[in-house]
């Protein structure tokens, strides 16, 4: 397994409130307004299949795999009761997301299984989403 002596990116970010539904983030490149046209569960699931795609596309072209069209769907299940404050059994979160990824290319399914295998392997987001990322919250009276 390939081990990167490379210090990890950091993301630093900033939000601001612009209404109860929608937040400015600046990430000091670029700004976007999530609850706009998107809702944050939107934007993350989104997200998920947009790192699958650059993920797939990166490792597509280290295998030298030719990629002619790529769509993928996501569902995921998500019970609103405790964000509402009500109770609940499950988890305030997704209960799960299943990807599909459609994938026209010339290559056999053996080659399509081991390119899928790392890009699961490699993509962040949902690396993310399968493994606990560890969340320190404050919040601080101005």
């Amino acid at each position: 397994m390939y081990m990167s002596d490379s210090d990890p990116t950091t993301y630093e970010m900033t939000a601001e409130r612009i209404s109860p539904k929608r937040t400015r983030i600046d990430t000091g490149d670029a700004e976007f307004v999530v609850g706009k046209d998107v809702n944050p569960v939107e934007f993350f699931v989104g997200s998920t299949l947009a790192c699958l795609n650059s993920t797939g596309t990166m490792v597509a072209r280290e295998m030298e795999l030719s990629i002619d069209e790529l769509s993928m769907s996501v569902v995921g299940d998500l019970d609103y009761s405790l964000y509402r404050g009500e109770e609940s059994d499950n988890r305030a979160g997704l209960q799960g997301l299943t990807v599909e990824i459609d994938v026209d290319t010339d290559a056999d399914q053996a080659t399509v299984d081991e390119w899928l295998a790392a890009v699961k392997r490699r993509c962040p987001v949902t690396d993310n989403v399968e493994h606990e990322t560890p969340l320190d919250v404050t919040a601080e009276s101005v």
